[in-house]
C-alpha cells in the first residue's frame, strides 16, 4: 500500500500563507474527494481562503501552477487523476504533469503539493481519493506537504535575512 510509512504530522498554523489549489476536472468523483481533502487540510492548517482553480485535465496542471506561482502564492496544491488505458497516452500525461510540476516548484521556489493520482484502475483512484471507504486521502496529504514545505522555506529565508 502506498500509504505505508507516511509521517504522523500534526497541522501547524499557516494562516498567513497565500495558497492556491489547481484541480483537474476529469474523473469527477475522485476529483471531488481530492479537492475536499485539500480544502480540509487548509482548514486544519488555518488557511482560510485558498484560491481554487479548475483546469480540464492533469496535462494542464503545470502551466496553471506556473501562472499561480508567478502571482506570488506561497504554496500550490496540484490535484489530478490519470487512469491507465490501453495506449501510451497514460505515460505521456503522467510524465508531463510530474515533470512540469517539478519544474514549477524548482524554478519558482514555491512548493507544489503533488496530488496527482497515477493509477491502473478506477478502484485504485477511488481508494486514494479520501472518500468514505477510501484507505488514503491524497488530497489532504498533498496540501499538508505543500503547507509544511512553504513554512520551511519561509523559515530558511528568515534565517538568511537575520
Amino acid at each position: 500500500m502506498s500509504g505505508a510509512g507516511a509521517p504522523d504530522q500534526k497541522p501547524v498554523d499557516c494562516h498567513d500563507l497565500r495558497v492556491a489549489i489547481v484541480a483537474a476536472s476529469w474523473h469527477t468523483e475522485v476529483m471531488d474527494g481530492l479537492l475536499d481533502g485539500s480544502l480540509r487540510a487548509c482548514r486544519d492548517y488555518r488557511v482560510d481562503a485558498p484560491n481554487v482553480v479548475r483546469v480540464p485535465g492533469a496535462f494542464e496542471l503545470p502551466v496553471v501552477a506556473a501562472a499561480l506561482a508567478a502571482q506570488g502564492y506561497d504554496a500550490i496544491v496540484a490535484l489530478g487523476v490519470v487512469i491507465r488505458g490501453g495506449t501510451p497516452h497514460f505515460d505521456f500525461v503522467c510524465n508531463a504533469a510530474t515533470d512540469g510540476l517539478t519544474r514549477v516548484a524548482v524554478d519558482h521556489q514555491v512548493p507544489v503539493g503533488f496530488g496527482v493520482l497515477t493509477c491502473d484502475t478506477d478502484d485504485q483512484a477511488l481508494d486514494r481519493a479520501g472518500l468514505d471507504g477510501s484507505h488514503e486521502d491524497k488530497g489532504y496529504e498533498a496540501a499538508s506537504a505543500a503547507l509544511v514545505t512553504a513554512q520551511t522555506i519561509r523559515t530558511i529565508k528568515r534565517g538568511y535575512e537575520a
